[in-house]
């Protein structure tokens, strides 16, 4: 079994996902957790995790996980699972970085600065919807990139996140305390609650929204994919998103591990 795990500043998505008698993995994931992005965890502690999410199917830790695949903005977390890797299941992690086959043209102006995930998103949403396409991604980040007809990444846009802007003005305004995340019964909020969650959801639906088209205007005709821990939530308001795929980065690194587990060297 191929185990794909997205490491992000906020969170961690571990999928696991089923293969065949010759080895190439099978598209749907069997199973995924989301757990909180933990920079002081060590590789024992990521094995225990890893291990307990596998007993939920009853899975053997040991026997039947014989892929890894991760990406990473997160370098000591990076380094823990590489140990955890090598010491629990006896193999090299496949990790995106530069030297990583993916299939997809990388045209930044130095392409190691591009993070996995966003390459992972690339990767998976030109498998589903070809191109030209914008991934839509709602991080501690939110992240516009664009993928090419031809199936080339063209580079994006980076915005800071909903909560973490939310953060930052609760930080900042000693008078507005912090609210939920929901959706008000108006656009015109009536209380200070309903103002800060009419800012926040559709005042960062209406920036992504405007970042599209910008991207239209240089792309023509695209499809937009969101992704991301609050995409379920953001999706559905938007006017330029039209599909929500809550686990493309996971699907991007199946592809990505695919691509080198067929071509080794």
């Amino acid at each position: 079994m191929l185990l794909a795990i997205d490491v992000g500043n906020t969170q961690t998505v571990v999928g696991l996902y089923a293969t065949n008698e010759d080895g190439t993995t099978r598209a749907e994931l069997v199973d995924h957790w989301r757990i909180a992005t933990n920079a002081e965890r060590t590789s024992d502690e990521h094995a225990l995790v890893v291990q307990e999410f596998l007993a939920f199917h009853g899975f053997s830790f040991s026997e039947q996980v014989d892929g890894l695949a991760v990406s990473s903005v997160v370098p000591r977390v990076t380094a823990a699972i590489r140990d955890m890797s090598l010491r629990y299941f006896g193999f090299l992690p496949l990790i995106v970085e530069p030297g990583v086959r993916t299939g997809m043209p990388i045209l930044y102006d130095n392409p190691k600065e591009v993070g996995a995930d966003r390459i992972a998103n690339a990767v998976g949403a030109y498998d589903l919807y070809g191109g030209p396409t914008i991934i839509v991604d709602f991080g501690t980040a939110t992240t516009l990139d664009a993928v090419s007809a031809k199936g080339e990444y063209l580079g994006g846009a980076i915005l800071p996140g909903i909560e973490i802007s939310l953060d930052a003005l609760f930080e900042r305004a000693a008078a507005l305390r912090r609210v939920e995340l929901a959706e008000p019964r108006n656009v015109i909020g009536r209380s200070t609650v309903e103002s800060l969650q009419s800012g926040a959801v559709y005042g960062f639906t209406s920036q992504v929204d405007g970042m599209c088209e910008r991207f239209r205007e240089e792309l023509g005709e695209v499809t937009v994919v969101g992704t991301g821990g609050l995409a379920a939530f953001i999706a559905p308001l938007s006017k330029s998103i039209e599909h929500h795929e809550p686990w493309l980065t996971l699907h991007g690194l199946r592809l990505i591990y695919e691509r080198n587990r067929a071509k080794p060297g």
